[in-house]
């Protein structure tokens, strides 16, 4: 079963997705909160697998609750929810440790699909966002970009939505190894961490 803690100050949010939760027969709503202090707390008490994050909060908003709760829980997965007249403040959250990013609006199985992909550790990207976001990013230029063809394998396989587990079994080498395939592959192409190298990954997919 996973665990869903929903952090929203909006409480008819909050019970529209207590209902559509309760629907599921693999996801499980543990718990609400109501400000980013709260959710801070609560994430801290409830350990949750997945945390839908609204940004804008009262307290504390949405990117420093996120960048508060990662610090102490550096594996829970963490869902931005938000509407489309915040797009540009979800690069933050996901520079702040966010998976990836939902909107309100979004269809029900997209939703629900987005919550059980950041519990397995994937990147839940909504594409009505995910264009403006990339065109934030500082462009990496082709010149003077060198992954080695084995980072290059791994990269690919990062932006299929593998674990590095998963990778390590597909490529027949450790989960250490892949860790530090990772780390050059994030120097080289200047990013911070998976998320954001899917969202280079499909931003370079784009245009080729």
């Amino acid at each position: 079963m996973i665990r869903v803690l929903v952090v929203d100050d909006h409480r008819v949010v909050r019970m529209g997705l207590k209902a559509l939760l309760e629907e599921t027969d693999d996801i499980d709503m543990v718990g609400w909160a109501a400000d980013g202090e709260e959710a801070t707390r609560m994430a801290m008490e409830l350990q949750p697998h997945v945390v839908l994050m609204d940004l804008s909060m009262p307290k504390m908003d949405g990117v420093e609750a996120t960048r508060s709760i990662k610090a102490q829980n550096p594996d829970m997965s963490i869902v931005v929810l938000t509407s489309f007249s915040d797009r540009g403040r979800v690069l933050a959250a996901l520079d702040a440790g966010a998976i990836g990013y939902q909107l309100k609006d979004a269809e029900t199985e997209s939703l629900l699909d987005g919550i059980r992909n950041a519990a397995n550790g994937h990147a839940p990207l909504d594409p009505r966002v995910a264009t403006e976001v990339l065109a934030s990013r500082t462009a990496v230029e082709d010149e003077g970009l060198k992954l080695t063809a084995r980072e290059t394998e791994v990269l690919d396989l990062l932006g299929e939505g593998m674990l590095n587990k998963q990778i390590a079994r597909r490529l027949g080498i450790s989960e250490s190894t892949v860790k530090s395939h990772l780390t050059r592959i994030f120097q080289t192409i200047g990013v911070q961490d998976r998320t954001q190298a899917a969202l280079w990954l499909e931003r370079r997919s784009g245009k080729d």
